[in-house]
């Protein structure tokens, strides 16, 4: 499930409690704070956002950037794009409100579709991976798989319990299982995959 990221971009939802987010983010390379999320992790090496939050002895490494068309989170990915980094692990995106989380998780797809970044959103349960196409990914059995489609009109599935389709609704690509230690999606446009840390 791990690979190697140039850059861990921390926002100011849930921080995490499991030992895989924090071994990655106290072994990156560099960090990225959301704004008020240098609160969380003073070691930091650059905050963006407008600095509302920030702490005035923090502000020695805050990039400000004001514009409200785009959230934090984008505004952090955009600049870790200026700068060529583009493999990208994404913590504390989920938890504190349903709605900030539902809206990290998708930007997820954006980055990937749109900005050419290669995210992984990892939360305390599991990571999300958007992906394109036939991928095969790291698992386990008993692993718990879900597969959310972004207008797929085909998807198919190796190595899990059930066979996956182009999913219409949320719910239905949700609680599969792995079977082996790598399962393979294939599909004609992009797609979602949640794995969780522990099998069942």
């Amino acid at each position: 499930m791990e690979k190697t990221f140039d850059t861990v971009i921390l926002a100011n939802g849930d921080f995490p409690t499991h030992s895989l987010p924090l071994r990655i983010l106290h072994e990156a390379p560099r960090v990225v704070c959301c704004d008020g999320a240098i609160n969380a992790f003073p070691n930091a090496d650059i905050v963006i956002g407008d600095g509302d939050s920030v702490p005035v002895e923090f502000r020695d490494r805050l990039i400000k950037v004001d514009e409200q068309e785009d959230n934090d989170l984008t505004k952090a990915t955009r600049y870790c794009k200026a700068q060529g980094w583009h493999d990208i692990a994404y913590i504390g995106c989920t938890g504190k409100r349903e709605d900030h989380t539902l809206g990290n998780i998708s930007l997820l797809m954006r980055y990937f579709r749109e900005m050419n970044i290669n995210g992984t959103m990892f939360t305390d349960s599991g990571c999300f991976t958007p992906a394109q196409g036939e991928q095969t990914f790291d698992s386990m059995p008993g692993q718990q798989v879900s597969i959310f489609n972004f207008g797929s009109k085909t998807i198919t599935s190796e190595g899990l319990k059930w066979n996956s389709y182009a999913y219409q609704e949320l719910w239905q690509g949700t609680l599969n299982e792995s079977l082996t230690s790598h399962f393979t999606i294939r599909a004609d446009g992009f797609y979602m995959v949640f794995r969780t840390y522990l099998p069942k």
